[in-house]
């Protein structure tokens, strides 16, 4: 009876928790998950080679038409909505001659935060200022044309 009565209170006490959503779940990868950086580095008129060394092997290409790659990708992570991409390469006689799904859709359509644009204005211009100062700092003239002290700081 005081076996029951423990098993009772556990599950009482524990069965709050599997409301909660503590299970984490893993992110789903599929096929060729290509960021939109990696696309931008390709380029029309680039070879296979070049195209397969920046985006890997193509997921999809036909034996019997092999002037068209295709790249398909999921991506779903573990909170969020499951993101997919497809993008076709075109090639004629081993050159990229067009691209089609190179460029990222936009899920959310939402206008960029006022005051997040403002914070990465000011953080830019902050980057540019110190890189002046660095670049203004750091330049070493040759001898000929370096500045020469006065002739009281000759002297020390």
């Amino acid at each position: 009876m005081r076996n029951v009565s423990r098993l009772f209170w556990a599950v009482l006490l524990l069965s709050p928790l599997t409301a909660c959503n503590i299970v984490y779940k893993l992110p789903t990868r599929q096929g060729n998950v290509i960021e939109q950086k990696e696309l931008d580095k390709v380029k029309l008129g680039m070879t296979r080679d070049q195209v397969r060394f920046i985006l890997g092997t193509p997921i999809a290409a036909s034996p019997l038409r092999d002037d068209r790659w295709d790249y398909f990708g999921y991506y779903r992570p573990p909170r969020g909505e499951a993101k997919s991409r497809t993008v076709s390469l075109y090639f004629s006689a081993d050159q990229l001659v067009r691209m089609e799904g190179e460029k990222a859709v936009d899920n959310g359509g939402t206008a960029p935060d006022a005051k997040a644009l403002a914070a990465e204005q000011k953080k830019a211009a902050a980057e540019d200022e110190r890189a002046k100062d660095i670049k203004e700092g750091g330049i070493i003239k040759p001898p000929d044309q370096q500045d020469r002290p006065a002739p009281d700081q000759d002297r020390r």
